[in-house]
């Protein structure tokens, strides 16, 4: 199970046992007398109706953008949480949950309008477009937010340190079996693979495996932090997943380039990729501030600090 962040004014909660689930989502309840009661019931029938796309206050309109809820990508959990963390602390009165669960169940949470963003590690596939547009006659709102590399973490004591894309690719696929052929050990290669959920296992099977299939007898684990425990035990496990996870383990070079932030940036590593927030329509009120502070300094350097590489040269503070 994996843990989900949550955020009430100021105050946070993880949530949720093992190192990536679905956190509860805060709650906020409220008491008053029968005329505050009716008060408020009336105010949030407005916020219903201003979520659906219909007319109303801009001051409801933003009482209804201060709860922000975020799902998808367990690559983004850690990065999201961070950002609703410093979010919070420069705008109190504003409420965000963060949830993982993989990619592709935030997008269905975010079709289903259960969450107001998902974060992906992964571009929306032309169905999941094709329910957007029915559902919300939209194409919904996609946004940048930082890049990342397909990192292949070894054990640090696996003698083999460098792999070209085609090796990796026959590993992954099971056509490689043995360490002994691509420089290591003589020893049974086991592979450590995300859930089929996960973005980053899709784009494993896109851009290295092309198009191909992972494995049968891959060891499936819930997260990245799963894969990079499980790694840092086994000298003979070799697992995959985002920059920002790999402590003591061994990040390989790929067709002879290190994943080094500088070499994501320039494009010399060769399974590179962006990281991207979405929503079902453009976002307004306390959702497009919150979007807006991400991409500013503030928020890109939240990006620099977990481990990924910002979309631009951060200023010093």
């Amino acid at each position: 199970m994996a843990a989900g962040l949550s955020v009430c004014d100021g105050a946070i909660a993880i949530r949720g046992g093992g190192e990536v689930g679905r956190g509860s989502v805060t709650r906020l309840h409220h008491s008053a007398r029968m005329w505050a009661i009716f008060a408020y019931r009336l105010a949030m029938a407005s916020v219903v109706i201003l979520f659906f796309g219909c007319g109303g206050s801009r001051a409801v309109q933003e009482s209804s953008r201060s709860l922000i809820r975020i799902k998808g990508s367990d690559t983004m959990l850690l990065l999201a949480q961070r950002w609703a963390e410093a979010f919070m602390r420069e705008h109190p009165g504003t409420s965000i949950s963060v949830e993982g669960g993989g990619t592709e169940i935030g997008i269905a949470a975010m079709i289903k309008g259960e969450t107001e963003f998902c974060t992906a590690s992964r571009p929306l596939s032309p169905e999941e477009i094709s329910r957007i547009a029915r559902e919300y006659r939209s194409l919904g709102f996609s946004v940048l937010t930082a890049r990342d590399a397909l990192c292949f973490y070894t054990h640090m004591d696996n003698p083999a340190l460098s792999l070209t894309l085609d090796q990796l690719a026959d590993i992954f696929r099971g056509q490689i079996r043995n360490w002994k052929d691509v420089g290591g050990d003589d020893a049974l290669i086991v592979v450590l693979s995300r859930d089929p959920n996960s973005g980053t296992h899709g784009y494993l099977e896109d851009h290295v495996l092309r198009g191909g299939r992972i494995r049968e007898d891959a060891r499936i684990l819930p997260g990245t932090a799963a894969i990079v425990r499980e790694v840092s035990r086994n000298v003979h496990a070799i697992g995959y997943g985002g920059l920002a996870y790999g402590e003591n383990v061994y990040d390989l070079d790929v067709d002879g380039v290190p994943p080094f932030p500088e070499n994501v940036r320039n494009g010399t590593y060769p399974v590179s990729r962006y990281l991207y927030l979405y929503s079902v329509r453009p976002p307004e009120g306390m959702q497009k501030r919150f979007i807006d502070w991400i991409l500013s300094p503030a928020g890109q350097r939240v990006v620099q600090e977990v481990g990924y590489v910002p979309l631009y040269d951060v200023p010093a503070r």
